[in-house]
């Protein structure tokens, strides 16, 4: 087939969106189809659309509809749509109603659907794989990662904040990967650089980089406030980094509601304690890492190609 994958991202983005319309296009040319990727539908030649952000997209969604009925719309949905924009927003919701199928990123995501709408929901985890070469981490630090661009909903500098909890013979080391997606985030974050010794913010890295990074650290911290299933959680557990988590529905719907790794959102304290427990009680340590590796299975690159298999053949 000849597939169109419809972002909000631009072109050179590095975020989340692009990147995952990215390796979708990867997987989908692996399973024999044509794969195009842009910001919009402009009426392109296609027999399939694949549509990421139920609101961002709704106008494309809307153009498919009105235009070739016959082409089926994949609505892949993303964080701040199942906790925000499909609750709140009139385009968001018309989008649901249009697509043929729902894809969403963690099962939790369902639940936030009608029960009209929940059978056309698929649940396709996000895949990752660990980046080549030696990842070697270092010993004078006990590095957290937190990965993701700087913007309110991630709560970016949480991790900053409970650095600043920790007692002096704590070797935790912050280092944030992404950009400041606004002036005002970007002060933010040099300011906390200044003044806090335990952090440091790298800003924007190429993708490999990135990972390379998250894979010499020692856990990857989540802060954000909601997320619809972020795939830096499946590079950790790609990469058998343990991940200390947000409690919230995006993360337990990926590592499950009885993993010991969760603090509340935006309780800094409790993140804090959870570092240093990380770092000082060798077993709690060694039972995130072995929970994550039993993990593995599900964001295997195999799997996900699989599952959108799976869902291509219901559409075809």
């Amino acid at each position: 087939m000849r597939v169109l994958i419809i972002t909000p991202a631009p072109r050179h983005s590095r975020a989340g969106n692009r990147v995952t319309a990215r390796r979708w296009a990867a997987l989908l040319r692996r399973l024999g189809h044509r794969v195009s990727i842009d910001e919009e539908y402009r009426a392109q030649p296609c027999d399939l659309v694949v549509a990421l952000h139920a609101r961002k997209s709704a106008e494309s969604v809307e153009r498919v509809r009105s235009l070739r009925t016959d082409i089926p719309v994949v609505l892949a949905l993303t964080g701040t749509d199942v906790y925000g924009d499909i609750h709140t927003s009139a385009p968001a919701r018309r989008s649901l109603e249009l697509a043929w199928r729902l894809v969403v990123l963690q099962p939790l995501a369902i639940d936030e659907l009608t029960e009209r709408l929940r059978p056309k929901a698929r649940v396709i985890y996000q895949s990752a794989r660990q980046p080549p070469g030696d990842c070697v981490r270092d010993p004078r630090f006990f590095d957290a990662c937190v990965l993701g661009h700087l913007r309110p909903v991630k709560d970016p500098l949480r991790a900053a904040l409970a650095a600043r909890l920790l007692p002096g013979s704590s070797r935790i080391r912050i280092q944030q990967v992404g950009a400041a997606l606004s002036e005002d985030i970007e002060q933010e974050a040099r300011a906390e650089e200044a003044q806090n010794p335990r952090y440091r913010w790298l800003g924007e890295r190429p993708r490999l980089e990135a990972l390379r990074i998250l894979a010499r650290s020692r856990v990857l911290v989540l802060t954000s406030k909601l997320e619809g299933g972020a795939n830096v959680v499946s590079e950790a557990i790609a990469c058998g980094v343990p991940v200390l988590s947000a409690r919230i529905p995006g993360s337990i719907g990926i590592l499950g509601p009885d993993y010991p790794g969760y603090f509340p959102v935006g309780d800094a304290q409790a993140l804090a304690t959870l570092l240093l427990r990380a770092e000082a009680d060798a077993r709690f340590y060694a039972d995130l890492e072995t929970w994550c590796v039993r993990l593995a299975a599900l964001v295997d690159p195999r799997r996900e190609c699989e599952d959108w298999s799976r869902l291509l053949a219901e559409l075809s």
